[in-house]
């Protein structure tokens, strides 16, 4: 169909929408390397294999790598490790300890000694050639010359071995997952599981019991059906210590791991005892290929052979291919449509719809499938985290996805409803760990004002709001931070109520905390708008608490000029911490670090809620502007981030969520072009068509939705219905939003040389403002109409975009703070 005939068949109000084919536009390595070529350490951490939007499973290769000191094996996809199983579940995009990794296959060309099937270093295989992927699909070749073919269903997935000639085995080792190579405190364990193979040897059964991980989960079990097209000749059960990861249990510690024992059809073990599974044998002979389908659930293996017949049908690859493929078309990127004729640019197009691809890997649609409690309530897992993904993400999700956003809250509600929080992050059916504040808040707040309703129950979901503003959480005494709880809600409240900001000497990450809590509070106070019009002067009130910690003398170190006034950490007695202190530094960074993935000097900017007391605390609006210049200027940064700062020289890092919507708060100085500017060179900079990609990890998505936003040319304010107007990378684009209806943008005099913003028009009325409101063109669809030149300008005479939480302290006091 040609470009100009699809556009006549649009219509920008409600309406259905024409599908063509994006999927091709899509690469799904863009991410899986860092800038050490080779290595994932400082790369996304992504997932490849096979998926459908929002699945269950994602099936694709489990990998080891050499260099232990800088692996990363999160998504269980490295570019060069060796490969040590093809599992059902991964995450995607994620950082910290790996979880996942589990009900593995692996194919083997012989068992005989020296291979040990309980020590996947004797039989894991380095991988020749180059892999190959696809939306629904990927390849890869072995060394022992099995070449390995996949893809996948919501809960089954599909894998196609071709043996050369010989002996053919698939081993499947139920305590298999995805380790952490240094070892640690946080890494995965098997519990124990069980197999079961039927009279025709074609089909299996079983489940494993799996705890720890990122996210110090608690056990969860996973049931598995699987079955092969072609009856092995041979299949044996076995079982064998568990040496891994408590080999000083069963073993000494420098014993060699023990053989399996094989024999039977099934074989059981309880905690921590027998590794159990199975290895299927077929006769050596001619090349061969052995197919194989799996399914999985949370409630029993009769549901995870349901899931496997029905959704994997056919044994045809190809026909699982074609119907992943047939999904994401149709769910994902068919909701933003842009030109993809000849004239295009073809770079553009592949991050595009790359980035919506990567960014609905998750969260996991389980409903149905929750082992923990009854509930008509869709059940959601695998947030990996809110911190990362209530910054935009979630955002995207309301206009693009509004079926499966309301479904995401309505879950996070009932999480609390049955366990007491609502997580900020959670995995295998268990809340944790959270970083910041309870931003499942922000969420909440974000689709509030925005008017969705649905099938939430606000009342409950406002109660959830409260009980994390003012319940302290037990103490988890995780070794992440022993000062509070990292599971669930807000660790640091002893503080926040008492003081209205988070003291240095009692609780890790006061800077970063007392900015998270603060706009927690403020999304408590916009829901009480409408749930609770009491209590919203409180939480307004409350939000403010980051002044507390604002200290007006401290100033920049080792920076040309010197700023002065910055977020600095202050004693539970009510003095700052500021001898000797440096804002631009965070020590480690991490969970006990003063600050969490960005420096002091970075969060000192992220008030989204206030930006106009933010700008009157940084000297006015020159003098902000003249900071905000600073940020971006090479060499400034005087962190070491590690894999989270990767390559970047900048105090302004693009890879850490924090800095998500720095770039864009020159549209608070009425001076739109420099937000333009600052955030363009920082996607061209570091978002490529290539393995290195994304500037660190994904996060679930959430740096491929920046992008997204980026090439739309507007920006959320996360828990406001407002948007700032930036400068689109497509001269037209049409966007499914509301379910049915239609946003078109589009921009008149593009080029790569030509982006700056002469006018706008929405909804063909001049606009004089560099932002506008939800329900201006969200709700019933609309158009944007940009003008683009070469030249910076200064087109916007309106007022600058509103700060609703603004809060003079003066006028409050600490006393009402506190109340």
């Amino acid at each position: 169909m040609a470009w100009k005939t699809l556009f006549s068949l649009l219509v920008l109000s409600c309406g259905a929408a024409a599908q063509i084919d994006y999927s091709h536009y899509v690469n799904p390595f863009i991410g899986s390397e860092g800038p050490i070529p080779g290595q994932a350490f400082g790369g996304g951490d992504i997932f490849v294999g096979g998926a459908v939007p929002f699945g269950v499973i994602k099936v694709g290769i489990d990998t080891y790598e050499a260099n232990r000191s800088i692996s990363t094996l999160n998504g269980g996809y490295t570019p060069n490790g060796n490969v040590t199983a093809i599992s059902m579940l991964h995450e995607s995009g994620t950082g910290g300890f790996p979880k996942y990794g589990i009900i593995p296959q692996m194919p083997l060309t012989t068992v005989d000694a020296t291979v040990n099937i309980l020590d996947n270093r004797t039989y894991w295989q380095a991988r020749v050639g180059n892999d190959t992927a696809r939306v629904g699909y990927f390849k890869t070749q072995l060394a022992n010359g099995v070449a390995v073919e996949l893809s996948g269903a919501r809960h089954a997935g599909i894998m196609q071995y071709s043996f050369p000639s010989g002996e053919k085995h698939v081993l499947v080792d139920v305590s298999h997952y995805l380790p952490s190579e240094n070892g640690g405190y946080s890494i995965q364990n098997y519990q124990g599981g069980e197999i079961n193979i039927a009279e025709n040897g074609s089909t299996y059964t079983g489940y494993g019991t799996y705890g720890g991980g990122w996210n110090e989960g608690a056990p969860f079990t996973v049931y598995f059906c699987g079955e092969f097209e072609t009856a092995p000749d041979q299949a044996q059960a076995f079982h064998g210590r568990n040496t891994d990861p408590v080999s000083r249990y069963h073993t000494y510690g420098d014993e060699p791991i023990p053989q399996a024992t094989l024999g039977g059809k099934k074989r059981a073990a309880g905690p921590l005892n027998d590794r159990v599974g199975a290895l299927f044998s077929w006769n050596s002979g001619d090349a061969s290929e052995i197919r194989s389908r799996v399914g999985i659930s949370f409630i029993s293996t009769e549901k995870a052979c349901s899931f496997k017949d029905s959704e994997i049908a056919s044994w045809n690859l190809n026909d699982t291919v074609s119907a992943s493929v047939e999904e994401w078309n149709k769910d994902v990127f068919s909701k933003i449509r842009v030109n993809t004729d000849e004239t295009a640019n073809q770079t553009n197009l592949v991050l595009l719809y790359s980035s919506l691809y990567f960014m609905h890997l998750m969260p996991s649609d389980r409903t149905g499938e929750n082992p923990l409690w009854q509930s008509d309530e869709p059940y959601w897992d695998d947030f990996y985290t809110l911190w990362d993904t209530f910054r935009n993400t979630i955002s995207l999700y309301h206009l693009i996805q509004p079926e499966a956003y309301e479904g995401q809250i309505r879950s996070l509600i009932d999480i609390w409803r049955y366990e007491g929080y609502m997580p900020d992050g959670r995995s295998g059916n268990y809340n944790g760990l959270v970083q910041g504040g309870s931003n499942a808040d922000n969420v909440l707040a974000d689709a509030y004002v925005k008017g969705l309703r649905g099938g939430i129950n606000w009342t409950d979901g406002y109660a959830a709001m409260v009980k994390n503003a003012e319940v302290l959480p037990y103490n988890t005494f995780s070794l992440d931070d022993l000062t509070g709880s990292v599971k669930e809600g807000r660790g640091a409240l002893y503080d926040w109520l008492e003081l209205g900001y988070i003291s240095v000497d009692r609780s890790g990450r006061c800077i970063s905390r007392t900015v998270e809590y603060a706009l927690n509070d403020f999304a408590l106070s916009q829901v009480a708008k409408g749930e609770s019009p009491g209590d919203v002067q409180k939480y307004l009130s409350r939000s403010a608490g980051w002044q507390f910690s604002w200290d007006h003398s401290v100033q920049s170190v080792n920076t040309t000029p010197i700023f002065k006034g910055f977020l600095t950490p202050k004693f539970s007695n009510g003095t700052f911490n500021s001898s000797g202190y440096n804002p631009a530094l965070c020590g480690e960074c991490e969970w006990s670090a003063i600050s969490y993935e960005a420096t002091p000097f970075e969060y000192s900017f992220v008030i989204p809620h206030d930006a106009q007391t933010l700008i009157e605390f940084m000297g006015g609006p020159s003098e902000f502007e003249s900071r905000l210049d600073y940020i971006f200027l090479p060499s400034t940064s005087q962190q070491n981030l590690g894999a989270n700062g990767v390559g970047i020289d900048t105090i302004m890092n693009i890879g850490n969520e924090p800095d998500f919507a720095t770039p864009y708060l020159y549209n608070y100085i009425n001076k739109q072009w420099k937000s333009v500017q600052r955030s363009r060179t920082l996607a061209n900079r570091y978002f490529h068509n290539a393995p290195y990609g994304v500037p660190g990890n994904s996060d679930a998505g959430a740096l491929n939705s920046w992008l997204i936003w980026q090439m739309l040319g507007i920006y959320p304010i996360v828990t406001q219905p407002i948007y700032l107007l930036e400068s689109p990378w497509f001269s037209d684009i049409n966007i499914t939003i509301n379910r049915n209806c239609t946003l078109r943008i589009t921009a008149t005099g593009l080029s790569e040389e030509s982006y700056y913003v002469q006018s706008v028009k929405i909804n063909e009325q001049n606009w004089n403002r560099n932002w506008f409101e939800h329900e201006d063109v969200m709700v019933e669809g609309g158009t944007i109409e940009f003008v683009l030149g070469g030249n910076a300008s200064i087109w916007e005479t309106g007022e600058v975009p509103p700060s609703p939480g603004h809060v003079e302290l003066g006028r409050v006091g600490n006393d009402t703070m506190r109340k």
